[in-house]
């Protein structure tokens, strides 16, 4: 019994580093294709950036001021309906 232990030991030494070397491998191929993928990459420009940077303040900018009218709106309506309300009940 002790000479089969030592040969399946010996088994499961030797399967464990082939499952290394084959790991090691597929890390060095998915490295590989990161940088074959990052390398098609097309960046924008420092102008485009700049200009789309300033594309997304301003319109942030018109939303942002658009809500706030349509606030004050509602605001007013819902004043003049209280103030009507106060006028008919006393």
């Amino acid at each position: 019994m002790g000479a089969e232990a030592k040969s399946m030991e010996i088994k499961k030494t030797q399967h464990t580093i082939a499952e290394q070397k084959i790991s090691t491998k597929k890390v060095q191929e998915f490295i590989g294709d990161v940088k074959s993928e990052i390398q098609k990459i097309t960046w924008t420009s420092k102008d485009e950036l700049i200009l789309y940077t300033k594309l997304v303040v301003g319109t942030t900018f018109c939303f942002g001021m658009a809500i706030y009218l349509l606030d004050l709106i509602i605001q007013a309506t819902l004043g003049s309906f209280n103030y009507l309300l106060y006028l008919i009940t006393g």
